[in-house]
């Protein structure tokens, strides 16, 4: 079993009381056109993360990761946490899903259910 680092147990995850807020980005007034999109945006990698969400998954499914991790790092070299692997997986589902809408796997295996 390994304990996180004193750094991951002490790290901050809201701006201080007494440290300025950060100027609020202007808000556009129409939404750009398909083709003015900006480039389709990538998954954060290996970064330290601000925001946390709670995911509940079954066993299957986290030996599922645990067993997609590991084959990365046998076959491809590729050391990667859980995290990184779920963070990776969801962009490419997002991407999917702006490119594609409704016709996007997302849809379609949402709808199957």
């Amino acid at each position: 079993m390994s304990l996180p680092a004193a750094d991951d147990l002490f790290r901050r995850t809201a701006q201080a009381a007494d440290e300025p807020a950060a100027p609020a980005a202007p808000v556009a007034a129409v939404a750009p056109e398909p083709e003015e999109a900006a480039a389709p945006k990538k998954p954060s990698g290996r970064v330290r993360h601000d925001e946390k969400m709670t995911v509940y998954v079954t066993s299957d499914e986290l030996l599922d990761i645990e067993h997609a991790r590991l084959g990365l790092r046998r076959s491809h070299g590729l050391a990667v946490d859980r995290g990184r692997l779920v963070r990776e997986a969801i962009a490419m589902v997002l991407a999917d899903f702006e490119a594609n809408g409704d016709d996007s796997a997302l849809v379609r295996r949402l709808t199957e259910e």
